[in-house]
Parts: C-alpha cells; structure tokens; sequence
C-alpha cells in the first residue's frame, strides 16, 4: 500500500505531496525533511530502495526533481519503480519535458479548479 507520494527538488524542497494516510501537518514536516535528507545524501550508484522506520522509500531522480514513494514492507519496491517512471512518462507527454517549473504549475492549475 502507498503511504504517500513527494516530488522534491535537489534544494530539499517539496514540490509535491500527497497523503493516503492521515498525518500531522506538523508530522509531515518533520517526516520529509528526514526523507530528502536520506535520499539527498545517496550517490547514483546505491539502490534507490530505502528502509525507513515502519515502512520503505523508492525513489527515482529525474535531472533536478527526486520522486519519493512511501510503502508498507508488503508492496513491491520494482513495482512502485515503475510506477514513478509511469507517471514521469505522463508528465513528459503532457508538459513536453517536465520541469519543476512544470509541477509548480499543475498543482497550482490543480488547486484552482
């Protein structure tokens, strides 16, 4: 099961979040900071499959944006990979190349409708 789901760029700032659990906006704060922080800190050559806590991190970096998927330890991790690249396809077709520029615009365009 997907816990959450983040964008963030290589500053560490979330471009992007969306709960399927219920958490503390105080809590989140805290939360995602540690993420980027553990993902941040990872080199292109380790796995992009982190444990964390109670549940695992998958994520995918795309030029400056990080994809970060939280998971309980039943989901599959190549699954949800895949997943990430999916949706990064969509955005591609969509906005022709994403950017973060581009995810600012949609949740903005999102939010006002």
């Amino acid at each position: 099961m997907i816990k959450f789901f983040l964008m963030v760029n290589k500053q560490g700032q979330t471009r992007l979040s969306r709960y399927y659990e219920h958490v503390e906006i105080n809590k989140r704060t805290m939360l995602e900071a540690e993420i980027i922080k553990n993902c941040l800190s990872r080199s292109k050559d380790q796995c992009s499959f982190i444990e964390y806590k109670d549940f695992k991190l998958v994520y995918r970096q795309y030029a400056a944006l990080f994809v970060v998927v939280g998971i309980n330890e039943t989901e599959n991790e190549m699954a949800v990979y895949e997943l990430i690249h999916n949706f990064v396809e969509v955005l591609d077709k969509y906005f022709s190349r994403v950017s973060e520029l581009d995810v600012s615009f949609s949740v903005s365009e999102i939010h006002l409708s």
